[in-house]
This record gives C-alpha cells, sequence and structure tokens, in this order.
C-alpha cells in the first residue's frame, strides 16, 4: 500500500499553487503564439506579443502572470488503495493553498462570507474537486481562478428541444456578453449534461485539457471546431480591442443527463490559463 503524509500534501501544494501562478504551461504559451501569427488587427498583434513577453518575465523572475491570482480550485484523485497518514488529507491541502499564497506573495483574494466580506488574509479556503479513483496514488492539480474570467461564465437549464443549436447559441450569448471583460484571448470551457452543479463542473474540468488537443470524441472534436470558429467570428480580439483571436480554444465535455433537461454551462477562463498539477 502506497504511503503519503501530510506534510508531503503540504509541500507540493504549496509549490503548485506558486508554479501555477509563476509559469504558464507550454501549451498555453505555443497557443498565444499561433494567436498572434494568426490574428490581422495591429492591435491585436501587439496585445499578443505584449502577453507573451509578459508570460516570460513571470516565469524568469517568479512573479505571478497576472494580480489577480484567484481563488485556488483544486481537482483531487485520490487512489482507493491509497493510504493517508498524519492528519486529515482536505487540512492538508488547505495548509498548503496558505502556505503557497504566504510564501509566494500572492495576493490574498478570498472573503470568509460571501455577504460580510471579511477576507481570511490567507487565499483559504479552497475549492475542492474530489474524486476516488482505481490504484494507490494521488494526483493534485491547482487552478488559480480569477474573478475577471468567472464573473462572466454562465450557466442555462436549456429545454431539450433546443437541442444543439439552442448549447451553440447559448456559448456565443455568453462569450459575445462578456466582450473584453474576462481578458480574452478565452479558452471556453462548455460542459453540457447532468445536473445544474456537474455542468458547470464539467465546464471548469474541461479548461485542464491543453490547449487545443482535439476531443477523443470526433462529434465533440467537431463541434469544438464549428464553436471556435463561431466565437473568433464574433470580431472582439485580443482584450476586447477587435481582432480574429477572441478565443485560442474551446473545450466540451458532456455527460448523461435527465430526458427533460439540457443543463448548459460555460466557464470563460483568460488567455493566463493557470494550472498546474502532481502524482504523488
Amino acid at each position: 500500500m502506497h504511503n503519503v503524509h501530510f506534510n508531503t500534501v503540504v509541500e507540493a501544494t504549496s509549490r503548485l499553487c506558486r508554479e501555477a501562478c509563476f509559469v504558464l504551461e507550454p501549451d498555453v504559451v505555443a497557443a498565444l503564439r499561433k494567436a498572434g501569427e494568426d490574428e490581422v488587427s495591429a492591435s491585436g498583434r501587439d496585445i499578443l506579443a505584449q502577453l507573451q513577453e509578459n508570460a516570460a518575465i513571470a516565469a524568469r523572475d517568479d512573479i505571478p502572470v497576472c494580480q489577480d491570482t484567484g481563488i485556488a480550485v483544486v481537482f483531487v484523485d485520490v487512489g482507493q488503495d491509497l493510504r493517508f497518514t498524519g492528519g486529515i488529507l482536505e487540512e492538508a491541502i488547505t495548509a498548503g493553498v496558505r502556505d503557497g499564497y504566504t510564501r509566494g506573495f500572492l495576493r490574498k483574494s478570498v472573503v470568509g462570507d460571501p455577504l460580510t466580506r471579511k477576507n481570511t488574509g490567507d487565499n483559504t479556503p479552497p475549492v475542492i474537486h474530489w474524486r476516488v479513483v482505481a490504484g494507490d496514488r494521488l494526483k493534485i492539480s491547482v487552478v488559480p481562478k480569477g474573478a475577471g474570467s468567472e464573473n462572466m461564465s454562465a450557466l442555462k437549464m436549456l429545454k431539450p428541444a433546443e437541442g444543439l443549436a439552442g448549447a451553440k447559441q447559448f456559448v456565443l450569448d455568453t462569450v459575445s456578453a462578456a466582450g473584453p471583460n474576462p481578458c480574452p484571448p478565452l479558452v471556453v470551457g462548455v460542459g453540457i449534461g447532468g445536473t445544474m452543479e456537474k455542468a458547470a463542473l464539467l465546464a471548469k474540468e474541461a479548461i485542464l485539457r491543453p490547449v487545443g488537443t482535439p476531443n477523443p470524441d470526433p462529434a465533440l472534436a467537431a463541434l469544438e471546431n464549428d464553436l471556435l470558429a463561431a466565437v473568433n467570428g464574433l470580431g472582439i480580439g485580443p482584450m476586447g480591442l477587435g481582432g480574429r483571436v477572441t478565443a485560442l480554444a474551446v473545450h466540451v465535455l458532456t455527460f448523461a443527463t435527465h430526458i427533460a433537461s439540457l443543463p448548459v454551462a460555460v466557464n470563460l477562463n483568460c488567455h493566463a490559463v493557470r494550472h498546474k498539477t502532481v502524482v504523488l
């Protein structure tokens, strides 16, 4: 049986928080470079060049890519044969977020009560999504989610009769209404099916896929391509100043749903698609 200790999780989570805010994944950097080649707008090309330079400086100097270092969203896959020692796993992840945001001098953006709005001072608690999987390993993915893009995300309970056309229109309406607010070019996560909360979770999880990699389902891959073309046809462009590249990618996940339901969620992510993963 594989053992993972409390302190190991604290240190790993702390490191993920800092690295996610400092260093964009290679697929994101490559997507920004390609966007710069594809963009027809002069201002758009200039913005994309600045975004690439910003990412390079952040990685070089260990400073945040964006001043909004987000609320820590953590996806955790727990192997059913894993043995966790030294404390409670949730407390270890929370301690890791606290340590990472403190040691990394990352902005503390979490308020403990959504109504009284008092800041917790250490960016905890994180939002944790758990899944029990086969094996004896622990997989932790930290996704710092800024409010600019999160606030522009949306969910709608469509009528089943609205079908695929209705789902596609909702995605376009959401991106169009968001305009420059989520700091495009975007990665658009789309969740279709399940229940209200499942669709929203699918949409956020979809963002974790490497940018622009094809969906393994050919039908969904075709849908993603259609949506990406339609989104980029909106003309919003980099930072909302017009152009061809409004989104770097559209990623879709689906799940079984009730005969009377068609939930569709759209989770927008800015150009700084921040996430880091470790397997312990």
